[in-house]
C-alpha cells in the first residue's frame, strides 16, 4: 500500500478523503476540478460537485469496466446480453455508437453520464438531457438516444433488479418533419447520373453499382422502401406487373408493367446472370429464390450494402456538381415521389388516410371561399368606413 493522503483543505466537504480512489487528483484552481493523469498529461474528469461514488465509477469506467449500478454497468450487461447477440449486426452497430454518446456526455456534475449511478437519476434529470440536446439543434439525436436508454434500462429491469426505469415517461423532442423527398428535377439530374455512371467498370474511379439506376426507377414507380426493393425475386413479377412484398403492415398490391418497368426489371435480371455465371453460381430452381438484385459476387443485395452504395453514389454526383448538396435525398425519398406524382394515394399500401397524407406533397388546388362572392360588398363597405361581424 501506498502512503496515505495527507488531508487536503481545499476539497470539498463532502468528500471522504480517507475513501478516495487511487489515481484521482484534486487541483483548487479557480472553482476546483478532479483530475487523473494520462500520457503524462493532467485529465480532467469530474467538477467539484461529483460525489465520491462517481469518483469510483470513474476510474472503474478508466480501467475497462463499469461499476455496479451506473449508467455504464447497465449499458455492458445489456451489450453482453443474448437480447442483443439477437439483434440485427446493424441495430448493434447502431446501439454501440449510441453508447459511446452516453460516454462522452458530460452532466452538469462535471463527470460523464455513464459513469452515474442510475438510483441518482429521474425522469427530471433525463429530460434535461434531451431538452439539451433539442436546444442544440439536434432533436433526432435526441429522441435516438432517448429510445436507447428506454431499452437499456427496460431491460435492466427485467433482467438486473433496477426497481424502474428513470428514462419512463421522458417527453421525446419534437422533430421536424424531414421526407428526403427529391425535387423533380434532383431526381432526373441523378437517375441520368447512375445510368451514366453504372456503365464504367466496377472499382473504378466514379463507378457507380449497375444496379443503381434500375432500382431508382422500380423504387419510384412501385412506391416501395429500400428494404422492400433488395427483397424482391422472379416470384414478384407477374404477369400483370410487379406485386409488391411491403412492411409495417402495408397493403400489397400490384404495379402495372410500363416500358420503362419492364425495361428496369429485364437489366436486373441481366445483371444478375452475368454475377452468377462469373461466379460459377448455381441458378435456384424456385422463383423465390432468386434475388431480384445482385451484389458482384452474386449474393443477395444486403440492405445495409444498398445502403453504403447509395451514400456513395450521393457523395459523388454531389462532388461532380449534378446536384447541390441540399438537393441530396434519401433512398426512401424515392416511395414519398413515387406517391405524390401518383393519381392513387393509396398505391403506397397505406391502410391509414394520415399516413397517406404523409407521404404526399403535391401542393393541392382548391376552390375559392364561397364568401368571395361578395367581395364587392366588402369592398364597399370598407370605403365608407362601416364594419361587419
Amino acid at each position: 500500500m501506498g502512503r496515505p493522503r495527507k488531508h487536503n483543505p481545499t476539497i470539498p466537504a463532502h468528500i471522504d478523503q480517507s475513501m478516495l480512489p487511487k489515481g484521482v487528483y484534486w487541483d483548487s484552481s479557480g472553482n476546483g476540478r478532479w483530475y487523473v493523469r494520462a500520457t503524462g498529461k493532467a485529465v480532467m474528469v469530474a467538477g467539484p460537485k461529483a460525489q465520491l461514488s462517481d469518483l469510483h465509477a470513474i476510474i472503474e469506467q478508466r480501467a475497462g469496466g463499469a461499476e455496479r449500478g451506473t449508467v455504464g454497468h447497465y449499458i455492458q450487461r445489456f451489450h453482453a446480453s443474448s437480447k442483443f447477440r439477437q439483434l440485427s449486426p446493424r441495430t448493434q452497430s447502431d446501439y454501440k455508437r449510441q453508447a459511446d454518446i452516453v460516454s462522452a456526455y458530460i452532466t452538469p456534475l462535471g463527470v460523464p453520464l455513464s459513469a452515474i449511478l442510475v438510483a441518482r437519476l429521474n425522469a427530471t434529470g433525463i429530460q434535461r438531457i434531451i431538452d439539451k440536446l433539442d436546444e442544440a439543434g439536434t432533436p433526432t439525436k435526441a429522441n435516438h438516444l432517448l429510445r436507447y436508454m428506454r431499452r437499456v434500462f427496460s431491460h435492466a429491469v427485467r433482467h438486473e433488479g433496477l426497481a424502474e426505469n428513470p428514462a419512463k415517461g421522458v417527453e421525446q423532442a419534437k422533430e421536424r418533419g424531414r421526407t428526403g423527398m427529391p425535387s423533380l428535377s434532383a431526381y432526373g439530374k441523378v437517375l441520368t447520373f447512375a445510368r451514366d455512371r453504372a456503365q464504367r467498370d466496377a472499382h473504378t474511379a466514379g463507378s457507380v453499382a449497375p444496379y443503381l439506376p434500375h432500382l431508382m426507377l422500380i423504387a419510384n414507380t412501385c412506391r416501395l422502401r429500400g428494404i422492400e426493393v433488395v427483397t424482391l425475386t422472379d416470384a414478384h413479377a407477374t404477369g400483370e406487373g410487379v406485386r409488391s412484398n411491403r412492411r409495417k403492415g402495408s397493403r400489397d398490391n400490384v404495379t402495372a408493367w410500363t416500358p420503362a418497368l419492364r425495361a428496369a426489371w429485364d437489366a436486373l435480371v441481366a445483371i444478375r446472370s452475368a454475377a452468377w455465371e462469373r461466379n460459377k453460381r448455381p441458378v435456384p430452381l424456385r422463383a423465390e429464390d432468386r434475388p431480384l438484385i445482385v451484389a458482384q459476387s452474386g449474393s443477395a443485395l444486403s440492405k445495409s450494402g444498398l445502403d453504403t452504395s447509395w451514400q456513395r453514389m450521393m457523395t459523388l454526383a454531389v462532388k461532380a456538381e449534378t446536384i447541390t448538396d441540399a438537393e441530396r435525398f434519401t433512398l426512401h425519398g424515392l416511395k414519398h415521389r413515387g406517391i405524390t406524382d401518383s393519381a392513387d394515394k393509396a398505391s403506397g399500401g397505406h391502410r391509414t388516410e394520415a399516413m397517406r397524407q404523409r407521404y404526399d406533397h403535391a401542393l393541392p388546388v382548391v376552390e375559392p371561399s364561397r364568401t368571395s362572392e361578395f367581395s364587392g360588398e366588402f369592398s364597399g363597405a370598407a370605403k365608407s368606413g362601416s364594419a361587419t361581424d
